[in-house]
């Protein structure tokens, strides 16, 4: 009598591990990738006005463009979206950006 043909799970197509807490830990990846895309995507949109803003020489806007910025830079750096390096060097540039205008 031969042995049954391992069960091979299946998740979107891709092989998937037998081991449950794997299993868990595949789900819950996949659901915080899918919140940290919206979150960085979000994050480069508002990196994007004040530069525009800096570029087009509005000063209110882009001191309000950064205020919102930098804000949004330190909730994604404490929730691990991105490294805190990371946030301090983009907040400085811009700041740097908006401190250099007339």
């Amino acid at each position: 009598m031969s042995p049954k043909p391992a069960k091979i799970n299946t998740f979107e197509g891709r092989k998937l591990a037998n081991i449950k807490s794997q299993i868990k830990r595949i789900r819950t990846n996949e659901k915080a990738r899918l919140r940290n895309l919206s979150v960085r995507s979000e994050l480069k949109t508002l990196v994007r006005k004040t530069r525009e803003a800096i570029e087009a020489g509005d000063k209110a806007a882009a001191e309000a463009n950064l205020k919102v910025a930098t804000r949004h830079l330190d909730v994604a750096a404490s929730k691990g979206v991105i490294h805190k390096n990371q946030a301090a060097q983009r907040k400085s540039k811009l700041a740097t950006r908006v401190a250099a205008m007339q």
